[in-house]
């Protein structure tokens, strides 16, 4: 053992990025990602550029043993994932001598096309070369560069239904894991989506509490899940069974013909619903198609169908929370995907979510590892909405907290696959004492909102520093 961290300990010292540093420097976080030892001992500004521009990025030494060092000559070699240069410039495979300045190393560079950019650093001293790592950058085009991505969690359950923990907790156990925006949707019940953001009134978090609720209309076995509505859904048809009944009868009818096998009432109550949500400014999903319940799928085939052919709702809950152990017995995810796929090669707009579906933050393997990551102007509510129903969002998994995969537009996917890697790890540990604090000052600890306001602005600084220039760009 002693041999082993003398032998890891040299090559890190030696500014050498290796198997073994990535296994004892970089521990897994709740997300289940890492951040790789490249991002770790180093910093890459900016990360993500404007596509077909000419960019400068800098690798920035972070700690003392991987300074550069006179004496030491450096090379990069370059390589774009998917498409080669059309411009000229830095042909791939080429490699170039770099000469640190003020201790970092300054690139200037056209990134041609929307993809990934891998820099390869050597380091040559007494003849002794040496890799010091592999540092990644992403070319975005206009469109997609003017965004940013926000993870969220938008269905999951406290104690007032059949959740574990309070409304507060679960909202310091979401910016623990790493979240931006989350929602409390418990079963048939608003009010306790409100109770988490008050808990934290006058704290600065930085974590975005926006309202919910899991809906279930009488006589409907469609789960939907209200996100952002500014009033509740239950209250209406509980205060007053017979109007609900009444209006959803007047729906129906109004209806045109449906496919054998619908029930036109269950139809037309879900349809009820996600107006009402819409009404009031919130955004209707439909849960979880193919879970099973019963022994068997919770909704008929034939209203499934309908459902996503007349495009009832805003958005499709593409990943459910499920646990490592009922993956083998029903996958509900892969079904769930490959309907997606189908749905999509039809030419239907159908919007993404990927979400926990949380009964428990601290007993669930799916918490945390489960989520939405919207492609949105800002964290405001009707940026992250708009960004939803516009198809600017993916559903991600990463079961058992080992590969995590995305679904979704590919080229949303592609680019996500980015972020999880060198991106969000980063992100992710720093909301960690975030969290941790939130969830002590809902516990009664009065100190903690203090600590907090410290942390207040850190992850928004990373973002400004991924994708922020590090020096001019021109066309």
């Amino acid at each position: 053992m002693r041999t082993r961290w003398m032998t890891v300990a040299l090559l890190v010292l030696a500014g050498t990025v290796s198997a073994a540093a990535d296994a004892l420097f970089c521990p897994q976080l709740p997300s289940g990602l890492r951040v790789r030892p490249e991002n770790r001992f180093y910093d890459v500004r900016p990360q993500i550029v404007p596509a077909n521009q000419t960019s400068v990025v800098e690798i920035i030494p972070l700690h003392e043993q991987v300074v550069f060092k006179s004496g030491t000559t450096y090379e990069l070699t370059y390589a774009p994932m998917i498409s080669l240069p059309q411009r000229g410039g830095w042909a791939p495979g080429t490699k170039m001598s770099v000469t640190p300045e003020n201790g970092r190393i300054r690139i200037t560079a056209l990134f041609e096309g929307e993809q990934e950019h891998a820099l390869v650093l050597e380091a040559t001293t007494g003849g002794r070369k040496r890799t010091l790592g592999q540092f990644r950058v992403y070319s975005a085009a206009e469109d997609l560069y003017a965004l940013r991505p926000y993870k969220g969690d938008i269905h999951m359950h406290s104690h007032y239904s059949d959740g574990v923990e309070s409304p507060a907790y679960m909202a310091g156990a979401c910016r623990r894991a790493g979240l931006h925006f989350m929602a409390l949707t418990d079963h048939r019940f608003y009010a306790s989506s409100l109770k988490a953001r008050e808990a934290f009134d006058g704290v600065p978090v930085d974590l975005r509490i926006y309202p919910g609720e899991e809906v279930h209309t009488p006589d409907n076995p469609v789960h939907i899940v209200s996100f952002g509505a500014n009033a509740g859904i239950t209250e209406l048809y509980r205060t007053n069974d017979a109007v609900y009944r009444k209006e959803v009868a007047e729906l129906a009818a109004s209806l045109p013909e449906t496919p054998p096998g619908v029930n036109r009432f269950q139809f037309a109550a879900c349809r009820w619903a996600a107006d009402r949500i819409r009404e009031r400014n919130g955004l209707a999903m439909f849960c979880h198609p193919y879970w099973v319940t019963g022994n068997r799928h919770n909704v008929d085939e034939a209203l499934l169908d309908h459902l996503l052919a007349a495009e009832v709702f805003d958005a499709l809950e593409l990943i459910s929370g499920d646990s490592r152990d009922s993956i083998p017995a029903n996958d509900i995810n892969a079904l769930q995907v490959a309907r997606y796929a189908e749905e999509r090669a039809k030419g239907r707009r159908v919007a993404v979510c990927g979400i926990s579906d949380t009964h428990g933050a601290e007993v669930s393997d799916a918490f945390g590892r489960y989520f939405t990551v919207a492609f949105a102007k800002s964290l405001e509510l009707p940026d992250l909405i708009a960004a939803i129903r516009d198809l600017r969002s993916v559903a991600v998994e990463c079961p058992g907290g080992e590969l995590p995969r995305s679904y979704g537009p590919f080229r949303l996917v592609r680019y996500t696959h980015f972020l999880m890697r060198e991106v969000f790890p980063q992100h992710d540990e720093l909301c960690f004492e975030e969290g941790r604090l939130m969830i002590q000052y809902a516990a009664g600890d009065g100190a903690a909102a203090a600590r907090i306001a410290l942390l207040h602005g850190q992850t928004a600084a990373l973002y400004e520093r991924c994708w922020s220039p590090a020096g001019p760009s021109v066309r």
